[in-house]
């Protein structure tokens, strides 16, 4: 049976508490941001960049991302 890190655990565990604070993106989610803006890349991107902003205020971004151990 194949054993997961402790690393590898923590990072689940970050995994999962943003998925229940709705913080992940799921195909849905992508099309629905997509048709809101018109499919226009520029919105889309200026809207990701300005939610990427205020979650860093918020200090959601304050943990380190997710790194392979590969």
């Amino acid at each position: 049976m194949k054993q997961i890190t402790n690393k590898q655990y923590d990072e689940w565990q970050r995994f999962k508490a943003a998925q229940n604070n709705g913080r992940t993106l799921t195909p849905d989610g992508l099309r629905i941001l997509c048709e809101s803006m018109n499919k226009d890349p520029e919105q889309i991107g200026r809207h990701m960049l300005e939610m990427y902003h205020k979650f860093k205020q918020e200090g959601i971004y304050d943990i380190p991302p997710c790194e392979d151990d590969e």
